[in-house]
C-alpha cells in the first residue's frame, strides 16, 4: 500500500518522537493514503513551522505486515472511534500496544464539531450525527519500531 507523509522536510528515516501535541491515534507516525490530504498537511506545517518547503515523502508499506502486528482499524467515525480520539487528545497518559491505528481524520470542517464533543457541548449521538455526512481522508499511525520496519521510503515530491 502506497502511503504519503507531508512536512516541511522529507523524511526519508520516520522515527516516532513522544512530543506533547495531543493527537487522535495518539504518539506515532502519521501517514496517509490520500495524496491530496498529505499535500495540505505540506503545507499546513510548513506555513505553521515558518520554516523548510512543503514537501511529501513517499512510503510503500507491506500489507502483509497487518497479520503479524497488532492493528486497530476504524471504518468510520463510530461511537469507538470518537472515545478512542477524545481518550488520546484528553488524557496526557494515554497509551495502548498497537502497534498501527488507522481511519477516520478530522479536516477543518469537522474539527469544531470534535471540539464541541470535547467541551461537552455535543454529546456522543450528536456528534456522530453530525460527522457521519462528511467525506472524512484517512490517516494511519504506525506507533511502534515493528509497525516503522514494514514501511519502505520510496521518494520526495516537493509541492505548493
Amino acid at each position: 500500500m502506497i502511503l504519503y507523509h507531508g512536512s516541511n522536510v522529507a523524511v526519508k528515516e520516520p522515527k516516532i518522537i513522544i512530543s506533547d501535541r495531543k493527537l487522535d491515534f495518539g504518539t506515532g507516525f502519521y501517514l496517509t493514503s490520500d495524496f491530496d490530504q498529505a499535500k495540505r498537511w505540506a503545507v499546513l506545517t510548513t506555513d505553521r513551522r515558518k520554516s523548510g518547503v512543503p514537501v511529501i515523502s513517499v512510503y510503500t508499506f507491506n500489507n502483509s505486515a497487518m497479520d503479524i502486528l497488532k492493528v486497530k482499524l476504524f471504518q468510520k467515525p463510530d461511537s469507538e472511534w470518537l472515545k478512542y480520539a477524545a481518550w488520546n487528545r484528553n488524557d496526557p497518559n494515554a497509551a495502548d500496544d498497537y502497534d498501527l491505528v488507522a481511519g477516520p481524520v478530522a479536516n477543518d470542517k469537522t474539527s469544531p464539531v470534535l471540539a464541541a464533543y470535547f467541551a461537552g457541548i455535543y454529546d456522543e449521538d450528536e456528534t456522530i450525527k453530525r460527522l457521519m455526512p462528511e467525506k472524512l481522508k484517512d490517516q494511519y499511525a504506525l506507533k511502534t519500531q515493528a509497525a516503522l520496519d514494514n514501511l519502505e521510503f520510496s521518494k520526495v515530491i516537493y509541492v505548493r
